[in-house]
């Protein structure tokens, strides 16, 4: 199979061979299902048919069924073999597999463009979910809370902020990819939720091996490149800590507010209240705590079962100044990959767990 390395080797070579002369360039190279497409700066009309034929020519015996060109004037500098993929590149494992360039992975023309999302005039609340540890479900609450606010008829949208751990696709069974339309990406829309995730961008699981800097590009584009639309609520997955996507995210949405996920674990409690103090020290609203995993209802006796303890989320909050929003149990929904809307991770509203997501979105509708 046609992989982008290949495609990037047989276009390099005619570029170098018949154009680079001629200031010709490329990027934003994408193979998926046999079909290539890519930017190509720098070609006047008169040179783009044969140009693009040049490309058909040279990719069909590596096995590419179609090639499309997106001609444009040489407004911004191509990478050294087409490593900055835009996100209409839905494959990108050069630009992300380890010991790939340290580069952008989003370069062009939406770069400079201001997000409507951002602007003064915007309506959209944004809510960044954190945790100060992983493996406490602050995903799972986010997917959950974002499903019971689009339940509540609100305009949600989820931005999977967790560049090396990204899972909000898988766990809401979104298995297609964004389309491109007139240079703007369209999120995928499930469960009444628009979602973008790093998951759609990268190809086989592929690690994500990168500086910090590139992790706020990246976050940025996530608002400047995706069609978002009007929203009420956006929600932001952070990964767990406070690295450079915290910070980035106190730095582009100073009006973010803030919901601290943890266990009742003590010591996990301990690590998320350096989450919350971060927030406190950016002067960011925090909305209150939600404990996960607070107790297993035992099928048997139908006893709550307190597997990891009582009471951390109620002493964070205390820590912090805050309330104790909800208290979810341990567990998974009785999904069943049959059902045409399964999803791993997203509880039907009718359901116990279902409805207490339910009361967390009334309960933070009534505070915002």
């Amino acid at each position: 199979m046609l992989t982008r390395e290949q495609a990037l080797e047989a276009i390099e070579a005619l570029m170098a061979n018949q154009y680079s002369a001629e200031g010709i360039s490329f990027r934003d190279v994408m193979v998926r299902n046999r079909q290539v497409s890519l930017t190509v700066l720098g070609a006047s009309a008169a040179k783009q048919p044969a140009l693009e034929a040049s490309l058909r020519e040279a990719l069909a015996p590596l096995g590419a069924e179609t090639v499309h060109c997106r001609f444009r004037d040489e407004g911004a500098p191509a990478s050294a073999g087409g490593a900055e993929p835009a996100p209409a590149a839905k494959a990108a494992p050069a630009a992300s597999s380890a010991g790939a360039k340290n580069d952008s992975p989003v370069q062009g023309h939406g770069a400079d463009l201001a997000s409507p999302l951002l602007s003064p005039s915007s309506g959209t609340t944004f809510i960044a979910v954190a945790s100060g540890k992983g493996g406490v479900g602050k995903s799972t609450v986010t997917v959950n809370l974002a499903v019971a606010l689009a339940r509540r008829g609100k305009r949600v949208g989820i931005i999977d902020a967790d560049i090396y751990g990204f899972s909000v696709p898988d766990m809401m069974g979104i298995e297609e990819r964004p389309e491109v339309i007139n240079d703007r990406v369209i999120p995928i829309e499930r469960f009444g939720v628009k979602v973008i995730s790093m998951g759609f961008f990268v190809e086989d699981n592929s690690p994500i091996v990168w500086r910090g800097p590139m992790l706020g590009k990246m976050l940025r584009n996530f608002f400047q490149e995706i069609e978002w639309g009007e929203l009420d609520y956006m929600l932001l997955d952070l990964p767990p800590g406070t690295g450079d996507i915290a910070l980035d995210v106190h730095q582009i949405i100073p009006q973010s507010k803030e919901i601290i996920v943890t266990t009742p674990h003590a010591t996990a409690a301990f690590v998320a209240a350096r989450a919350g103090a971060m927030a406190i020290k950016t002067e960011h609203e925090i909305i209150g705590v939600v404990e996960n995993m607070s107790y297993y209802v035992s099928k048997s006796t139908g006893e709550k079962e307190y597997v990891f303890g009582r009471g951390g989320g109620a002493r964070l909050a205390e820590t912090l100044h805050s309330e104790l929003l909800a208290q979810i149990p341990l567990g998974a929904p009785d999904n069943h990959p049959s059902e045409p809307d399964f999803s791993p991770s997203v509880y039907k509203a009718e359901s116990e767990t279902g409805q207490l997501y339910l009361e967390l979105a009334d309960n933070i509708l009534k505070r915002i």
